[in-house]
């Protein structure tokens, strides 16, 4: 993986490039960044740039034999660990490793559902076990083999526990020329202990423009179609991708339905549709329904704001949210926004979706229908 190959981050990969120009490479750091942004891949881009025979200004040269390795993954001073679904305690990443090549090499922005497909997951839960971490240590006492670092690539460390204090000392006084580097989502989901030993990177999420081109270069999507799936991704190429397997938009006609039925209070309509639609949409359905729902409300605002330049949508989209504009003030759009976002908080960690989407409607009803703001703790 090079530089080069990974869409945008163009401010990262200088920062990445000049601490290894200039010889500041910490030994441990978090790349911290939302699910489809980059962040897997540019950790192993630049642990491919440190550890390349023949650096280049800009990139790793791509055919030294340290390069080759590297993009097939096969390099043995590259280490990976990761959440897997463990049929045994004594179970490690490297038991997965042949699973893990597969699905990187092949969609290097991954997310964690992409990966349980990849596996034979059944109902078991993703971590990162005490015998990963004492494999990790084994590991990396262990001189190198060729390279001049030893490498790893903890991703999502959220799903290390408390037993990712057996790593702490190895993190902090690891062995000379040892590299850590750790790519999370939440940062409030990982141990404190573990950042603050390690060196922040932020990873942005991509803008709606890159993942357009994206689709359209790599993907010969055509361009208005391609502007459809990016307003949805939100920066998201894991979404985006999944979201090319879909005749149209899937959400659009649905929060047409349910916003039509929170409006005029038709409660019958919405206990149906929370009982029965959004069950179907599964999870991670209905936390992309959630962000698009977002998205558009923002849209309305920035019409609303008379910024109409900024706003991405096209065709029946960009009518409903200049009608919609008209209809609601700024202050119930920021609030719906707030109760959407603790929502999708709340799906993430499998709260219970029929209770939880009933819950919202109601507070929306509240919201656009009477023009009362919820408040008080029962709300939180």
């Amino acid at each position: 993986m090079q530089f080069n190959d990974i869409i945008g981050h163009e401010e990262v990969k200088a920062h990445l490039l000049h601490t290894a120009k200039d010889n500041r490479v910490s030994h441990a750091q978090l790349f911290l960044g939302p699910e489809g942004s980059g962040s897997l891949a540019l950790a192993v881009a630049y642990a491919q740039y440190i550890n390349c025979e023949n650096k280049q200004e800009l990139d790793s040269c791509g055919v030294c034999s340290s390069c080759k390795k590297y993009q097939k993954l096969i390099h043995p001073d590259l280490h990976f660990s990761y959440p897997f679904f463990a049929k045994g305690k004594d179970e490690v990443a490297v038991t997965y490793l042949e699973e893990w090549r597969k699905a990187f090499l092949g969609n290097p922005y991954m997310g964690l559902d992409f990966w349980r497909q990849n596996l034979d997951a059944e109902n078991k839960q993703a971590n990162i076990n005490i015998a990963e971490a004492h494999d990790i240590i084994k590991k990396l006492s262990l001189k190198a083999f060729e390279a001049e670092y030893k490498v790893l690539i903890m991703w999502l460390p959220e799903f290390l526990d408390v037993q990712g204090n057996a790593l702490l000392k190895l993190i902090e006084e690891p062995p000379a020329k040892t590299l850590f580097l750790l790519v999370a989502e939440n940062q409030d989901r990982i141990l404190n202990t573990i950042i603050s030993r390690t060196q922040l990177v932020k990873v942005s999420k991509l803008d709606h423009e890159k993942v357009k081109q994206y689709l359209i270069s790599d993907f010969n999507v055509d361009a208005q179609r391609a502007n459809e799936i990016a307003f949805i991704a939100d920066g998201n190429i894991q979404a985006a991708i999944d979201l090319l397997d879909e005749e149209a938009n899937p959400y659009f006609d649905v929060l047409i339905q349910w916003l039509r039925f929170v409006v005029t209070d038709s409660g019958l309509n919405i206990i149906r549709f929370c009982e029965e639609d959004f069950p179907k949409l599964g999870r991670e359905n209905q936390k992309n329904f959630l962000l698009y729902a977002i998205n558009m409300l923002r849209q309305i605002i920035l019409i609303q704001q008379g910024l109409q330049q900024l706003v991405l949508l096209q065709g029946q989209e960009l009518d409903f949210v200049r009608k919609f504009s008209e209809n609601f003030t700024g202050d119930q759009l920021e609030m719906a926004i707030d109760m959407l976002e603790k929502t999708h908080y709340k799906v993430e960690r499998n709260a219970n979706p029929k209770i939880l989407f009933l819950d919202l409607s109601l507070q929306l009803v509240l919201i656009f229908k009477y023009q009362t703001f919820p408040q008080g703790t029962q709300y939180i």
